[in-house]
């Protein structure tokens, strides 16, 4: 069956699917720096301004990733509802919202209602959001096309959360989450709206099956919950990310004593640039890879840097090692679509990708938290970075289990 014409297209620099991708690298830049990364800033805010422990803003940071969580799981229906322009649009002015609200909290009831406002924005901003969206424009290079628009993830956190903290030191808290805000919604919103329009094709259209009813979100989620090939990747990635989000949070408190706060502060500078190095070298050849096998590698070469770092008390060897473990960070929030692109029904890419991204947003909720526990209770970094690479070997293991083979994976929605 001949493909559409915009999957033979995508191979042109010309294809208007290129500008989604740069409208998507703007989002994730500030999806990440007000949702992902502002959660350090806000902690660190918010205990000077009102004296609040951290276990406090922590608490309600978990709440933000846990509610955040809820939401991501029905993005694909509010894109198949509304369209993805309205649901960019909806999810980049509730982010707005919800950062404006957070330098204007005065008690703690209104942290948790600015956190439950800004966990809708970053579901409308997301990985969710993203991966359904560019799924919509790219099949043969989906894979591309994801990684070069996650970037803005990255690049979020090395130029976004840095310009954060000088608006701080200049407008305070409260006008500094004023100003950033009325820039984003001042660049984004002309942007969307010029530039995101109707997709050329569904997902169901670009597989040839456009006379084919859509099958309901709730029994696609049902049949992907009892799919052995699903669960390896949902599983495996959940507890990756666990061990990931939770060893990047607690690196530098780790570093600090060792190396001093301005060289920890360089391997986590390095970590992060690793990441972007990392998701474009891989973006050029993700979609020809076995996508299973390179997830199993990329753990595994995680597990290699967290036991270098547990051991070593050289400076150019933790940096080195922070370099290896970076190097794959990026490509660990691609990796899952692409395999669930490859390995199912195109019509569920939009529900899976939402659910997987759930289930890990859920998961890595709770890694820095239970690392930090671990490090109390055994007074050392030692046993909870053991623990990541227990968790990132098992995964490594996991992800190389399809279950009972492609033609069986693909049954699910159909």
């Amino acid at each position: 069956m001949d493909a559409p014409s915009h999957i033979s297209g995508e191979s042109s620099a010309t294809y208007e699917g290129w500008r989604i991708v740069a409208v998507c690298f703007l989002v994730a830049t500030f999806g990440w720096s007000f949702g992902f990364y502002g959660q350090s800033v806000y902690l660190a805010e918010l205990n000077r301004l009102h004296g609040w422990p951290a276990s406090l803003v922590s608490a309600a940071t978990t709440f933000f990733y846990l509610f955040g969580a809820v939401l991501v799981a029905f993005v694909s229906e509010a894109v198949r509802s509304f369209g993805p322009r309205n649901c960019l649009l909806a999810g980049i002015i509730t982010l707005a919202a919800g950062g404006i609200m957070i330098g204007q909290v005065a008690s703690a009831w209104q942290l948790y209602v600015a956190n439950a406002v800004l966990a809708f924005g970053w579901a409308g901003t997301s990985l969710g959001i993203i991966t359904t969206t560019l799924g919509l424009w790219f099949d043969s290079k989906r894979g591309m096309a994801i990684s070069l628009a996650l970037n803005g993830a990255s690049f979020g956190g090395i130029v976004g959360v840095p310009l954060l903290v000088v608006a701080i030191e200049y407008f305070g808290f409260p006008g500094a989450m004023v100003a950033t805000a009325a820039a984003m919604l001042v660049l984004m919103i002309p942007v969307v709206l010029i530039f995101v329009g109707r997709p050329p094709a569904l997902p169901a259209t670009a597989a040839g099956s456009s006379v084919v009813e859509l099958p309901s979100a709730g029994r696609i989620r049902g049949q992907a919950l009892r799919n052995l090939g699903f669960l390896t990747v949902a599983i495996a990635f959940a507890l990756v990310l666990f061990a990931q989000v939770g060893f990047i949070v607690h690196l530098i408190s780790f570093l600090d004593p060792v190396i001093g706060r301005t060289q920890a502060a360089t391997a986590v500078a390095t970590l992060t640039t690793m990441a972007v190095v990392g998701r474009v070298l891989f973006s050029t050849v993700i979609d020809r890879l076995n996508q299973r096998l390179a997830s199993a590698i990329s753990f595994a070469s995680q597990a290699v840097a967290l036991a270098i770092i547990i051991n070593s008390r050289s400076e150019i060897v933790l940096i080195a090692s922070c370099a290896l473990f970076g190097f794959s960070v990026g490509n660990l929030i691609t990796l899952p679509s692409l395999i669930v692109q490859r390995e199912f029904d195109p019509r569920s890419f939009g529900v899976l990708v939402s659910l997987i991204t759930a289930i890990n947003q859920v998961t890595y909720a709770f890694g820095p938290g239970v690392i930090g526990f671990l490090r109390d209770a055994s007074e050392s970094y030692a046993l909870p970075f053991y623990a990541c690479i227990g968790l990132e070997l098992i995964a490594a293991v996991l992800i190389l289990f399809r279950g009972r083979g492609e033609g069986t994976a693909r049954t699910i929605s159909g």
